[in-house]
């Protein structure tokens, strides 16, 4: 992912508010065998300090991969959408002529995957997943060897992966003029598209940061 300075997390604290603002599913990525294509995974994984973990089916193709490289990405992207070349015209100049471009806010994590296949060690993946997902409880003990989940344990295969670098990217325009954040605003709470909402608070909460600084 190409990082330009003023796309750039202003700290490791930005991206990780960001994160934990329910970001919490994302892209795994391995390196194809023999020259293939990589293999890419969508799934929800929990983020813990540096470490990823997640838990996939027991044959997904992907544990062959990692097996033979256990050098992986993942990509968590959200508060995207389109901005028309008219907003981003600039001053006299014709807005048909404006060029458009995304808006979006992306972490990637470079990482070393291990698979895990102790049944203990993956109910206690699963476990801290229910915490997270379902704090409201409501289900089962994960317990191995016990009904209902205890014996679906052999069907998945767990995956720890220990973070070695992160890049994270903030694409707002924040190094146009401020005139046109106020009209990529306006335009955004007048479309009001479903994607809209989140790019605009990315904005705006960006904008101020800046302001402040």
């Amino acid at each position: 992912m190409l990082v330009r300075s003023w796309d750039a997390a202003r700290s490791e604290e930005e991206w990780q508010i960001w994160m934990d603002q329910g970001h919490d599913f994302g892209v795994l990525s391995a390196n194809g065998l023999d020259g293939e294509a990589p293999v890419v995974v969508p799934t929800h994984f929990l983020l813990d300090n540096a470490i990823i973990w997640l838990h996939l089916a027991q044959d997904n193709p992907i544990f062959e991969r990692i097996l033979e490289n256990s050098a992986v990405s993942f990509s968590v992207i959200d508060d995207y959408t389109f901005i028309p070349g008219n907003w981003r015209a600039a001053p006299g100049v014709n807005p048909s002529d404006g060029v458009p471009t995304s808006y979006y806010a992306a972490v990637v994590f470079q990482g070393t995957a291990s698979i895990i296949d102790d049944d203990e060690a993956k109910a206690e993946i699963l476990r801290r997943q229910l915490a997270h997902f379902q704090p409201e409880g409501n289900y089962a003990p994960m317990e191995v060897g016990v009904k209902p989940y205890g014996p679906m344990l052999k069907g998945i295969r767990g995956l720890r992966i220990d973070i070695t670098s992160v890049k994270a990217k903030f694409k707002n325009d924040d190094h146009k003029p401020e005139d046109l954040a106020d009209t990529v605003a306006t335009g955004l709470r007048t479309r009001n598209g479903a994607r809209d909402a989140g790019a605009l608070a990315q904005l705006l909460r960006r904008r101020a940061e800046k302001s402040a600084e």
